[in-house]
C-alpha cells in the first residue's frame, strides 16, 4: 500500500497490466540479491539470450555481458579501489557503457556516468567533485583521474574468473549530477535499495518478462538511462539501442520501435508528444510508451495500439516517484502525473509543511524507499533538501523537498503545477539558470547577466540577458562559443538580449517579470543582414522562418542563435530530406549552423549524387523546373 497525502486514505500502488498480462510472481529481493546479482542470475538462466542489440543488429548475449563485466571488475579491483568509490564512465550509449556500469558494481563501487558530449571542463569538474579515482572510457579524453582505464584493455587484461563483491541495499549504486541552484552541479547518491524499489515496481507494473524488448534512448548522464537498463537486464529481457539519428526524430523513432519489435519504451516528453499524436501500424509490438522529463501537454490520439504512461520524479527519488496512464480522451487540464509508485509517499504541503486541503496547491515532498542518500560531499545541501519525515512511524524516515508544486485531484492522481524556484526543464534536462549566469559573468565583456526560460513545452528555450561592458563589440556567436566550452548543449541560451541594466524590484533583487521578451531589436547580432540569394538559400531560409516563427532570416543567421535546438533541428532535417532528397544529421546541422553553410552543404551533396541520377531527377534537384524557382 502507498500513502498519498496525510489527508487522503491510502491508495494501491500504481499497476498497469491487466490480469491476463501479469507475469508469474517472483521472489522478494534479499540483501544479497541486488541488481548485479540479478543480472548474473539472468545470465546463468539463459547465457545465449540477447541482452543488448546494437544499431547494426550486433548482439551481446547475457553470458558475454557477464563475462566482460567480471573481467573488467577484476581489473578495477586490482587498482585497489575502495568499497563505494565512484567509478566514472565516459562512454556513448553502447555495449561498453553497460559492461562498465555492471563491472563497477561487481567491484563493489558505484558508477558515475559522464556524457561524452559535455564539455571537458564540466566532465573534469564532476570527476574532481565526486573524487572518482577511476575513469573508464574507450578513447583518450582531456579529463584527469588517478586511473584512466581503456575498457578494451581492462576487459582483456584480467581473468574473467571473478566473484562479485557482496552488495547490500544500503550500498551506493550510482551518482548522477544535476544542475545546481548555487551555480555548481551537485551529485545525487542513489543506493541499491533505492534502485531495487524502482526495478521491482517497474517489472510488476508493466509485466516485464524475459520475452520483452526495451529501448535505450537517454544520454548516459540522464537518470532516465538507469530506468531504461536495469529493470530489463535483471529480468532477462533484451534492450535495443537505436542509431543516434533515430533518437530525436519522431518519424524515424516510430519506424524503429516498430521494426525492432520493442514492447516497452521510455521516450522524453518532447519526442513523445508528436509520437502519441501520429498514426501507428496496428501490428506494432509496443505495449507501453512511457514518458516524462517535461510537462506533458498532449493527450494520446484515439486508437493507439499501446498505452501511454506519464511519469514524474526527481533524480533524488530514484527516477520515478509517480506514474499514471493517460487516456485518449482530451481534457481541458494538463495530463496528470499519476499516483505514487510502490513504497513511495507523496505529500502536498504548505509553507509551514502542513498538509494542504484536498485540491489545493502546495509543494511536493516525497518519502519512501526511493529517497536517495543525499548529495555527494554536500552535507549542508543534503540537510536542506532531505528532511525528517514527520508523517512516517519509522524513526529514520526521510522525505525529499522537491521545489515542485502540485495538487491532488479527486481521483487520487496528482496535477503538476510548476516550480517554486526558477529551475527549468529544457528538452528533458533539468537546468538551473544560475549555473549559466555563473559562467556568463566570467566573460570579460559581460557586466551582469540573467537567464530565463521562454516558450512552453517542447518549444521552451533559454534567453540570456546581458549588460555588456564597454570595449570590443560582443556578438551572440562569441557568447555562445564561450559558454559551449564549459556547458552542455542543452544549457546554451538560444537568444542573447542586450540590456543597459537588469531590472530590479524594490528589494534590490532581479525582477524576472520585468525582463523583456526577446526581439530582433534587442538581440545581439552575428553579422550584418544579407538576404538569401540562391534558390537553395531561399528555401532553407523559408524553412527556418516557418519553424522559428520569424519574419526574416538572412544568409549569415545562425539556426541556434535564432532560437533553434536539437528537436527543432530534427524537424528541419526532415523538411530538407523531403524537399531536396538530401540526408543530413544533427551533427551536420551543428557544423553548418548558418543558412549559407547549410545551403552550401545541401548543394554539395546534390552535386555529388548527380552521376547516379536520371536527367529528370537532376533537373528537379537543380531547379531547372520553373515551378521550383520560387522559394
Amino acid at each position: 500500500m502507498t500513502q498519498a497525502n496525510p489527508l487522503w486514505k491510502s491508495a494501491p500502488a500504481t499497476a498497469f497490466p491487466r490480469a491476463a498480462e501479469l507475469p508469474p510472481s517472483r521472489p522478494v529481493c534479499t540483501r544479497r540479491q541486488c541488481a548485479p546479482q540479478l543480472v548474473e542470475a539472468a545470465a546463468a538462466l539463459d547465457p545465449d539470450a540477447a541482452a543488448l542489440v546494437a544499431p547494426d543488429g550486433a548482439r551481446l548475449s547475457y553470458g558475454e555481458l557477464n563475462r566482460r563485466a567480471n573481467a573488467l571488475a577484476s581489473y578495477i579491483q586490482s587498482l585497489g579501489i575502495a568499497p563505494e568509490a565512484a567509478v566514472a564512465i565516459c562512454l556513448d550509449r553502447s555495449f561498453d557503457l553497460v559492461v562498465a556500469a555492471l563491472a563497477a558494481w561487481k567491484a563493489g563501487a558505484a558508477y558515475l556516468p559522464l556524457d561524452p558530449a559535455w564539455p571537458v571542463h564540466r566532465r573534469q569538474s564532476i570527476v574532481e567533485d565526486a573524487q572518482a579515482p577511476v575513469l573508464i572510457s574507450n578513447s583518450k579524453l582531456a579529463c584527469r583521474a588517478r586511473y584512466i582505464v581503456d575498457i578494451e584493455e581492462g576487459v582483456h587484461s584480467a581473468s574473467p574468473e571473478f566473484t562479485s563483491c557482496r552488495i547490500r541495499r544500503e550500498n551506493l549504486a550510482y551518482i548522477i549530477y544535476t544542475s545546481g541552484s548555487t551555480g555548481v552541479p551537485k551529485g545525487v547518491e542513489v543506493t541499491h535499495g533505492n534502485l531495487l524499489n524502482l526495478i521491482f515496481w517497474h517489472r510488476r507494473a508493466f509485466g516485464v518478462t524475459s520475452a520483452d524488448r526495451a529501448s535505450f534512448l537517454a544520454g548516459a548522464g540522464f537518470d532516465a538511462a538507469v530506468w531504461e537498463l536495469w529493470p530489463y537486464l535483471t529480468a532477462g529481457a533484451a534492450i535495443a539501442i537505436p542509431d543516434e539519428s533515430v533518437r530525436t526524430s519522431p518519424d524515424r523513432l516510430r519506424e524503429w520501435l516498430t521494426s525492432q519489435s520493442v514492447t516497452v519504451s521510455f521516450v522524453p516528453t518532447a519526442i513523445a508528444e508528436p509520437l502519441i499524436a501520429s498514426h501507428w501500424p496496428r501490428e506494432t509490438a509496443l505495449r507501453f510508451l512511457l514518458t516524462g522529463a517535461d510537462t506533458l501537454h498532449r493527450y494520446p490520439a484515439a486508437g493507439l495500439p499501446f498505452r501511454v504512461i506519464n511519469n514524474y520524479g526527481p533524480t533524488e527519488t530514484a527516477v520515478v516517484a509517480t506514474s499514471g496512464e493517460i487516456p485518449p480522451e482530451p481534457g481541458f487540464a494538463l495530463p496528470p502525473i499519476g499516483r505514487p509508485i510502490a513504497n513511495t509517499h507523496v505529500y502536498i504541503l504548505d509553507a509551514d509543511r502542513r498538509p494542504v486541503a484536498p485540491g489545493e496547491t502546495g509543494e511536493i515532498y516525497i518519502g519512501g524507499t526511493g529517497v536517495a542518500r543525499g548529495y555527494r560531499n554536500r552535507p549542508d545541501l543534503t540537510a536542506e533538501r532531505f528532511l525528517e519525515n514527520p508523517f512516517s512511524l519509522a524513526s529514520d524516515a526521510r522525505m525529499y523537498r522537491t521545489g515542485d508544486l502540485g495538487r491532488y485531484l479527486s481521483d487520487g492522481q496528482i496535477a503538476f503545477c510548476g516550480r517554486i524556484d526558477q529551475q527549468e526543464k529544457i528538452r528533458g534536462h533539468r537546468v538551473e539558470p544560475d549555473e549559466i549566469v555563473r559562467v556568463l559573468d566570467r566573460h570579460p565583456g559581460v557586466v551582469s547577466s540573467a537567464v530565463l526560460a521562454r516558450g512552453k513545452g517542447a518549444e521552451k528555450y533559454l534567453a540570456a540577458y546581458i549588460v555588456p561592458a564597454s570595449g570590443p563589440e560582443l556578438t551572440a556567436a562569441a557568447l555562445r562559443e564561450f559558454l559551449a566550452r564549459q556547458l552542455p548543449d542543452y544549457m546554451l541560451p538560444s537568444m542573447f538580449v542586450r540590456l543597459s541594466e537588469l531590472p530590479l524590484n524594490s528589494s534590490g533583487k532581479l525582477d524576472r517579470a520585468a525582463l523583456p521578451e526577446p526581439s530582433p531589436e534587442l538581440a545581439f547580432t552575428s553579422a550584418e543582414f544579407r538576404a538569401p540569394s540562391s534558390p537553395v538559400e531561399q528555401h532553407v531560409a523559408r524553412m527556418l522562418m516557418e519553424l522559428l516563427n520569424l519574419d526574416r532570416v538572412g544568409m549569415d543567421d545562425n539556426f541556434f542563435l535564432l532560437g533553434g535546438h536539437s528537436l527543432l533541428g530534427a524537424q528541419l532535417i526532415l523538411r530538407i530530406r523531403e524537399r531536396f532528397a538530401v540526408e543530413l544529421t544533427l551533427r551536420d546541422l551543428f557544423e553548418a549552423q548558418t543558412v549559407a553553410n547549410l545551403a552550401s552543404e545541401i548543394e554539395r551533396r546534390i552535386l555529388s549524387s548527380l552521376n547516379s541520377m536520371t536527367e529528370q531527377e537532376a533537373a528537379r534537384l537543380l531547379f531547372l523546373d520553373e515551378r521550383n524557382l520560387k522559394p
